[in-house]
């Protein structure tokens, strides 16, 4: 038999773990091969989004690739799962041993604190039968790989707070509720109880918010009890959402922290013909550099199909700087805010009052350590939509251009954040990742405004919207490296809202 090496599939081992020996080789498992599109993605999406089934017939995998794998799995005696033709994978069960020794996968355990799982170091190799089919494969590593972008804090510390619904006021959002609209929260680990979000309903007063959750990949709606866990991330997803746009279903979708449950998913978001996702909110995300190549294509290809099937992904865009958590030096940017077809939320320290906005700046609180992510992609081109919003050169890297993080932001600091209640437990919440579903909530407003999906709107946003000034400019402040000034800056890139402004250039713009 003979084999090529998948490209970008080359890891090491997390930094700072151990060996904890060796994996059963006998463990049943799951690996994902994900496919190649049977034609090639558009740089553009279509005025019009692509129906369900036109995007299969285009974009998802061919019947060639799928008759291929399948032809390979039983040559092999592995077990197919599952097949999905639009999000382009075909699921494989069998036993480690088998599945490493044809894919050439060198595993170890390995141990970070009390946390040890299963990773894999060096590059994965495809038979040749497939190798015109394959573009990644997920699976043999369960590290995780993403990072709750939140921060917590007690009320009585908070020195100033805001419900999401006075937010929605001061940042001058539209009439609406987002009906008939789906926000898809993607959440990594955690619940929520009903007890809280009854309570919070009724606190903001309001009624009938519909939540529901899926489950994948062996993961649930599970809370802990522990407001500082996940719960506090998924409750201040649903909860910010919720109360910006109390009309739309808020679906739940629980999966784990791998690079194979995330994506998986972010799939299930995009191609639920059932629950007809508008909006998806992602408060996850982890330094670009942590990733493989194979995996950050084919997250992106996964937001290209949503921006063709006219469905706007918003991502916070991380809370630790312009490192972004990284101790080596250099700036770093968060995935998935890095992806070009995703709306990257930066976020900012609001002092507002009954006249509006009083004064809002980059969040950067040097003494609790937290700062809006944001920075210039060392994996991603500079797309066109931000050819003239002076974006500066990726450091340490080939590219001499690279994508600008974030697009847009909204208040972050927990200084000034978000009222929640987690746990049974009321608290302040801020980070970026309160920011992706506050935008959610904004555009599913929108939506049921224009009577129509906003979808990937990032050339109205980087032309009609910021010439017409529909974004409070923010032009203070630093997030490390980088320093907010006029027009897009890597801080809190275009700025923060002004919904009905904003509104008002998307009924007129033809971007």
């Amino acid at each position: 038999m003979s084999f090529i090496t998948l490209s970008g599939s080359r890891r090491d081992h997390p930094a700072g773990s151990v060996s904890a020996g060796a994996p059963s080789a006998g463990d049943l498992i799951e690996i994902t091969l994900i496919l190649k599109r049977n034609i090639e993605a558009p740089e553009e999406p279509p005025t019009t989004p692509l129906s369900r089934a036109e995007f299969v017939e285009r974009h998802g995998a061919s019947m060639a690739s799928i008759h291929a794998v399948e032809s390979f799995a039983s040559a092999h005696h592995f077990s197919i799962v599952s097949v999905d033709r639009a999000a382009r994978y075909i699921k494989l069960s069998g036993r480690l041993g088998a599945f490493a020794a044809v894919f050439g996968a060198d595993l170890e355990m390995r141990r970070i604190g009390e946390k040890t799982f299963r990773c894999r170091r060096g590059e994965l190799r495809v038979p040749q039968s497939i190798a015109d089919h394959v573009v990644a494969i997920h699976g043999f590593d369960e590290r995780p790989v993403a990072n709750v972008l939140r921060r917590r804090m007690s009320r009585p510390s908070a020195p100033m707070s805001y419900s999401p619904i006075q937010l929605a006021s001061i940042y001058n959002f539209p009439a609406g509720t987002g009906t008939k609209q789906t926000i898809a929260l993607i959440e990594l680990g955690g619940g929520f109880n009903s007890s809280d979000l009854s309570a919070y309903w009724s606190q903001l007063g309001l009624s009938n918010v519909s939540v529901t959750s899926v489950s994948l990949d062996g993961a649930s709606n599970a809370p802990s009890g522990d407001p500082d866990s996940a719960d506090g991330e998924v409750a201040l997803d649903i909860e910010v959402a919720g109360a910006v746009a109390p009309g739309a279903r808020i679906v739940v979708y629980f999966t784990s922290n791998t690079e194979q449950g995330f994506l998986d998913a972010i799939n299930a978001a995009i191609h639920d013909s059932v629950r007809d996702t508008s909006v998806i909110s992602i408060s996850w995300g982890g330094p670009e550099n942590n990733w493989t190549s194979q995996t950050l294509n084919a997250f992106n290809a996964a937001f290209h199909d949503a921006a063709l099937l006219g469905i706007s992904v918003c991502v916070a865009a991380g809370d630790s700087g312009s490192s972004d958590g990284e101790d080596d030096g250099y700036p770093h940017v968060d995935f998935p805010a890095s992806s070009p077809w995703v709306l990257a939320c930066g976020g900012t320290t609001l002092v507002a009052g009954s006249n509006g906005i009083q004064s809002e700046t980059v969040w950067n609180d040097g003494a609790q350590g937290g700062a809006t992510g944001g920075g210039v992609s060392s994996h991603f081109s500079r797309p066109k939509y931000q050819a003239h919003a002076n974006v500066p050169a990726p450091v340490r890297t080939a590219n001499k251009t690279g994508r600008g993080v974030p697009d847009v932001a909204a208040v972050a600091d927990p200084a000034t954040g978000y009222d929640v209640i987690v746990d049974g437990q009321a608290g302040v919440v801020g980070g970026t990742s309160a920011v992706a579903p506050f935008w959610a909530g904004l555009i599913a407003i929108c939506n049921q405004q224009l009577g129509k999906n906003l979808g990937w709107f990032h050339n109205a946003l980087y032309g009609t919207i910021s010439q017409h000034h529909a974004l409070h400019d923010i032009t203070s402040g630093t997030n490390g490296a980088y320093h907010a000034t006029t027009g897009w800056d890597a801080c809190t890139g275009l700025g923060s809202p002004d919904g009905q402004a904003m509104l008002s250039v998307l009924k007129t713009s033809k971007d």
